[in-house]
């Protein structure tokens, strides 16, 4: 074989090298991304003022309290109440209209109103 053809076998395997490489590399699986979001960031919590406080007692043992009724300063989602700073129970309030919260202790779990001794109210939004 004369150095003219081994020339032309090297290149021509040379370029059927490079044609196959281009080949694998443009049928190589790829990714799609959607956009996203991504941060950090930080803001002031506050506390909620509670104003027009309004307990209503049992009508059949004036010593008990059965419910208790307030307005939250801003709207709230969810908000629970004790009335006894050493008890451990919190009671689910119903709130209405984002500020308007009324919470009842079911029977049994009153509260009397001796050991009633703070208005403890946690609120979230």
């Amino acid at each position: 074989m004369t150095r003219t053809k081994r020339r032309r076998r090297t290149l021509i395997a040379v370029l059927l090298a490079l044609v196959v490489a281009a080949a694998t590399y443009g049928f190589t699986a790829t990714n799609t991304v959607p956009g996203s979001y991504a941060g950090d960031g930080n803001n002031t919590i506050s506390g909620y003022t509670v104003t027009n406080v309004d307990y209503t007692l049992n009508a059949t043992d004036p010593s008990l309290i059965d419910k208790v009724d307030f307005t939250l300063n801003s709207a709230a989602g969810e908000v629970k109440v004790k009335l006894v700073s050493t008890g451990t129970t919190y009671s689910n309030c119903t709130v209405t209209g984002g500020t308007s919260v009324s919470c009842d202790f079911p029977t049994g779990s009153e509260p009397t109103v001796l050991a009633a001794d703070q208005l403890r109210v946690i609120a979230v939004q």
